[in-house]
């Protein structure tokens, strides 16, 4: 079942994109994520209003509130990378940081979560995703390609402080402080970048879908502080990949009428990858 709900984080990420992707071309990239945050920490307010659970009544250690400020870093590293490389390069250099940062977490242990030791057949399931993230490299630039990894470096870091603090809290108190926290973070950044872009204003967006990325992103945080808990940070990663790019190959068919097959390829590759681990872990466990 934990597999299954990994695929579908995915397949919301994908649908959360192209949503976040409209709400930006009617308030700018800037405003618009500050926007999704204002969304979200309404929602999860309501929820926690529901429940009548208080976020404020357990107190934990600073760095547990840390995956709202990572979030908001990992929008930025994305905007600074979009344009320079394609968005392919960018999702590929984002599941290369995603796997080597869910590999060493799992190794090791960090932060306390269960130990996943590598070994010559997880060896061998990361050549074969590397060989399929090759293929949706269509372009370098050092900067671009630096952010990219570094933005899915941050994405485990995000989901990861979430759940310890959703482990020592609840829940619904770590997502609501990984969007007040990420408000906080983004309103200064946002608007010293994006203060004066001339596509601010206060209408409303024609087609109300385009108000469900918030809710769709507090949906994605409660899944993923379960997941990460129950499954290995790196299967987390490459299962939340593929459902994200394959999604992705049907959205751009359907809407635009465009395929690629490098992308559909690299996918395909980092699914097989994705079963060689599995299989040799299982037949590890056997034995």
């Amino acid at each position: 079942m934990y597999y299954f709900l990994s695929l579908l984080s995915g397949i919301l990420i994908a649908i959360m994109i192209l949503v976040n992707g409209g709400l930006a071309e009617v308030y700018s990239l800037h405003w618009a994520t500050v926007f999704i945050h204002i969304i979200g920490l309404i929602l999860i307010i309501l929820i926690l209003l529901v429940k009548r659970e208080d976020p404020f009544t357990n107190r934990q250690r600073w760095f547990f509130y840390l995956g709202g400020a990572i979030g908001v870093l990992n929008v930025v590293s994305a905007n600074v990378a979009f344009g320079r490389i394609s968005v392919s390069a960018i999702l590929a250099l984002g599941l290369l940081g995603q796997s080597v940062a869910g590999l060493i977490i799992d190794h090791f242990g960090i932060w306390g979560l269960p130990k996943h030791r590598m070994s010559r057949g997880n060896l061998v399931g990361l050549v074969i995703i590397l060989i399929g993230v090759v293929p949706m490299l269509t372009s370098f630039e050092i900067v671009a390609v630096l952010m990219s990894f570094a933005g899915g470096v941050g994405v485990v870091l995000n989901r990861t402080f979430n759940a310890k603090l959703a482990e020592v809290t609840t829940i619904g108190t770590s997502t609501f402080y990984n969007y007040i926290v990420g408000l906080l973070v983004a309103l200064p950044i946002f608007w010293f970048f994006g203060r004066e872009d001339a596509r601010f204003c206060f209408a409303f967006a024609s087609s109300w879908y385009l108000y469900t990325g918030g809710l769709l992103g507090v949906v994605l945080i409660l899944m993923s502080n379960v997941l990460v808990l129950k499954i290995a940070a790196f299967y987390l990663t490459l299962l939340i990949f593929i459902g994200q790019v394959f999604t992705g190959i049907l959205i751009d068919a359907v809407l635009d009428g465009a395929f690629s097959p490098q992308i559909f390829l690299g996918g395909i590759l980092v699914a097989a990858g994705l079963g060689a681990n599995l299989l040799m872990d299982r037949k590890r466990r056997s034995t």
